[in-house]
C-alpha cells in the first residue's frame, strides 16, 4: 500500500498526457415498449426517460460512449389498435435502469473543436444492461403485479442527428430501440424463478421485449484538441 500514491501519481500523468476530448452532458425524452400489451406502435413515447452521457471522442469519425438512462415503460391494452387486446384488459408499468457502453459512429467528420457550426447523423450501438421489475399476472384478478427486482441485457440500435449550438455545446436528437433478452417487461412469460404456473404466461412467448428511447441529448466539450494520431 506505501506504493499506491507513487502508482497514482504515474498513472495520473500518464491519462493526462494522452488525454482526449470528452464531451459530458445528459438527456431527455421519452420511452415506449414493444411486447405482449397495449399499444404496437415501434415509435409512440408515452413516459418520461432522463438520463446522463460521457463521450470519449477517438477520431473525428467515432467515440466510446457510455450513458445511465432511467425511464418508465408501460402499456394497456385499451389503447391497443387490437381488438383482442382490447378485450383482453391487461396493463402493466415497469422501470427501466439501464446503463450502456459502445461506440457511437458517424457518416462524415465530427469535429467538437471546429470554430464553425457542424453536424452530422450518427449510429449507435454497444452493450446495455438494465435492472426491471420483474412482473406476473394475478390469476384471481388479472392484475400485473411485481415479484421483485430483476436484471436483463439488451443490443442498443440508435440513429440520431447532432449539431454544434456553441464552440463547446452539442446538441443531439436520436432514437433508440434495445432489443432485450427478456420477455417479461410485461409479465407475459414470468421466469421459473418466480412462478411454475405455465398458466400466468400469455401472448408470443417466442419474441423477447423491445424498449426505445426517443428524445435529445445537450453535452459540453472540454479537454485539449486531440491530434487523432494513435488510434
Amino acid at each position: 500500500m506505501k506504493y499506491f500514491p507513487t502508482v497514482l501519481l504515474i498513472l495520473s500523468i500518464a491519462f493526462s498526457a494522452n488525454a482526449q476530448t470528452y464531451e459530458v452532458g445528459g438527456m431527455i425524452g421519452g420511452a415506449n415498449y414493444i411486447g405482449d400489451v397495449g399499444n404496437t406502435a415501434f415509435i409512440n413515447p408515452n413516459s418520461l426517460a432522463i438520463g446522463g452521457i460521457l463521450k470519449w471522442n477517438r477520431s473525428p469519425r467515432h467515440s466510446f460512449r457510455a450513458s445511465l438512462l432511467l425511464a418508465e415503460i408501460k402499456g394497456d391494452d385499451i389503447k391497443s389498435s387490437e381488438s383482442r387486446r382490447n378485450q383482453r384488459g391487461y396493463k402493466f408499468k415497469n422501470t427501466i435502469k439501464e446503463l450502456s457502453i459502445g461506440i457511437e459512429y458517424t457518416f462524415w467528420e465530427f469535429d467538437v473543436h471546429s470554430q464553425n457550426s457542424v453536424s452530422a447523423p450518427y449510429l449507435y450501438t454497444g452493450l446495455t444492461a438494465f435492472s426491471y421489475n420483474a412482473l406476473y399476472k394475478n390469476n384471481s384478478n388479472n392484475n400485473i403485479v411485481s415479484s421483485g427486482e430483476s436484471f436483463s441485457l439488451a443490443i442498443p440500435m440508435v440513429v440520431g442527428y447532432k449539431t454544434s449550438i456553441t464552440r463547446y455545446a452539442k446538441l443531439g436528437f436520436e432514437i433508440g430501440a434495445r432489443y432485450t433478452f427478456t420477455d417479461n417487461l410485461d409479465g407475459s412469460n414470468p421466469n421459473k424463478a418466480n412462478t411454475d404456473n405455465d398458466s400466468l404466461r400469455f401472448g408470443n412467448v417466442e419474441n423477447d421485449d423491445w424498449y426505445v428511447f426517443s428524445g435529445v441529448t445537450l453535452t459540453f466539450a472540454f479537454g485539449r484538441k486531440p491530434c487523432y494520431c494513435n488510434f
